[in-house]
């Protein structure tokens, strides 16, 4: 007979997965198949230590660091076979501004890819989970002064890859 757990775990496993995955798209430059990976593996390692977890004051902000640092130790690895490409199998949604807004997403991953994995951690912690200097600090195991600096450096790069193509998906 199978056993399922009544401390709270699938709750809150099926109410953060999607939130991890957006995250993990970010971080991976829209690798997908990469992002569900890396969710899979941060869930696993919450399932193991949710006793714990549970437990700590923001569980959510805690799946969130090791969704980060499962990242950063998988860019440290590069033991992958897989080849990234530049495509992407996604069929976009033919509604009302859908184009626009596929195209905007497909440009701003794109732009994060080219980041340094550590720069791109930066960004996402920083910019889409709206962590404080501090906080994406600790989840990176750097200063304070590292994240600012990674901060400058990679907006400035966002900036110079981004271009005038932004602009364009701004104008109404």
């Amino acid at each position: 007979m199978r056993h399922v757990r009544a401390d709270g775990y699938p709750e809150f496993a099926a109410a953060r997965a999607a939130h991890l995955y957006r995250s993990a798209c970010l971080l991976t430059g829209g690798d997908t198949h990469l992002a569900e990976d890396l969710v899979q593996e941060t869930l696993g390692r919450l399932y193991v230590k949710w006793g714990r977890v549970s437990r700590a004051d923001n569980p959510a902000g805690y799946a969130q660091t090791v969704l980060t640092r499962t990242f950063l130790a998988h860019r440290r690895r590069r033991w992958s076979s897989e080849r990234a490409t530049d495509t992407f199998p996604d069929v976009p949604d033919r509604r009302h501004g859908a184009e626009t807004d596929a195209s905007l997403r497909l440009t701003l991953l794109q732009a994060l890819a080219r980041l340094p994995a550590k720069d791109r951690a930066v960004v996402v912690l920083r910019y889409w989970e709206d962590r404080s200097v501090q906080e994406t600090a600790a989840v990176m195991n750097a200063s304070s002064a590292a994240v600012r600096t990674r901060s400058v450096r990679a907006l400035a790069r966002l900036r110079e890859l981004l271009g005038e193509d932004l602009a364009e998906y701004a104008a109404p």
